[in-house]
């Protein structure tokens, strides 16, 4: 089979590999769609891959194309969307099923071969199984929106709340529309880009701030009678957006941080005492699992995708390239802010 294979920083080639065989309780996925993941890009571009040569990809869709012995779960055709965390079941945080927390685990497509190819061979419990209303853009976009639905529960939410969002790119879209769907009273989305506030709208939002605006503090304010917000998430990894999680909490809020930094973080004694004062919880979010694997947050993203409460907009993707590309693809990011959106990788193409 054909796959975009990472042999040294730098260069990734569209070349023959040994098509995978399902081996006892896994599957082999005919791979439609893979999103280039941001951690995709310095195993290729950087130096973060684990070996050489690897196959990367593990944001993918497919169709099932053959099993192997003891699958019971999924058969020939069925569609499905890829789960990459494979937990060791066995140490003491898979017992509690905190799967993410797993010291001994696998990862398709960084730590195994990927979806970054024609095919991927899966353990059948990292495959779920969508239905027809479900498109395989959408089946690509299941671990994002998996990963926006576990840091929004990591503060123990509930509904009839008030929530801001602190960045407007994919993760934060999905986390603004699993709040709305599980009872928000308000969700506000912060961002920049009068664009990702025109989308959040039309996504359902109920107000979006531009933070370059000089007053975005006072509109904030304002919306909540000067309280805060009950819930506050910050999707960007920004250190300007961490901080302003603590301006934004209200007393006794829950405060998440979803997105992965970039940049060293400090506060000063008065920024970090907003969060003594206020009394507000701070926790962090890592992937999307829990019990039973691989957790009810896939179960949600397939259900919701179905009726059409989880909303899906064309502007998420920002280009769809054929596997034969891949490397064109991989290239695009080494110009600062031209990619706009997700990038999918077409097997089929």
């Amino acid at each position: 089979m054909k796959a975009g294979v990472v042999h040294a920083r730098d260069d990734i080639r569209y070349e023959d590999i040994e098509k995978p065989v399902p081996k006892e309780k896994q599957v082999l996925i005919k791979v439609k769609y893979t999103g280039i993941c941001g951690s995709d890009v310095p195993r290729v571009n950087g130096d973060a891959c684990h070996f050489f040569p690897n196959v990367l990809g593990h944001e993918f869709s497919g169709t099932v194309e053959a099993v192997g012995a003891g699958v019971t779960r999924l058969q020939p055709g069925d569609r499905a969307a890829g789960v990459p965390l494979v937990p060791c079941m066995e140490c003491e945080d898979c017992q509690k099923g905190n799967y993410s927390l797993c010291r001994h685990y696998s990862f398709i497509g960084s730590r195994e071969f990927g979806s970054f190819a024609e095919y991927v061979a899966v353990p059948e419990l990292n495959a779920v199984k969508f239905s027809d209303e479900v498109t395989f853009e959408q089946g690509a976009f299941f671990e994002p929106a998996t990963v926006a639905l576990h840091g929004l529960e990591r503060t123990g939410y509930t509904g009839g709340k008030t929530v801001a969002v602190l960045g407007g790119g994919t993760i934060g879209m999905f986390v603004m529309q699993w709040a709305k769907i599980f009872g928000a009273s308000q969700v506000v989305v912060f961002d920049i880009a009068p664009e990702r506030l025109e989308l959040a709208g039309r996504l359902g939002a109920s107000a979006g701030i531009n933070t370059l605006d000089a007053d975005f503090m006072e509109q904030a304010a304002a919306l909540t009678g000067g309280k805060g917000f009950d819930y506050v998430y910050e999707t960007a990894g920004n250190t300007i957006t961490m901080k302003m999680a603590f301006d934004l909490a209200a007393n006794k809020a829950g405060v998440c941080f979803v997105g992965t930094p970039t940049r060293e973080l400090s506060f000063t004694v008065d920024e970090w005492e907003k969060m003594n004062r206020k009394e507000f919880t701070l926790t962090g979010s890592w992937m999307s699992y829990s019990a039973p694997f691989p957790g009810h947050e896939w179960e949600l993203t397939s259900h919701y995708f179905k009726t059409g409460a989880l909303k899906f907009d064309e502007s998420f993707i920002f280009k769809k390239i054929p596997l034969s590309q891949i490397a064109e693809a991989f290239a695009l990011y080494k110009t600062p802010g031209a990619v706009k959106g997700k990038i999918l990788i077409d097997s089929e193409a």
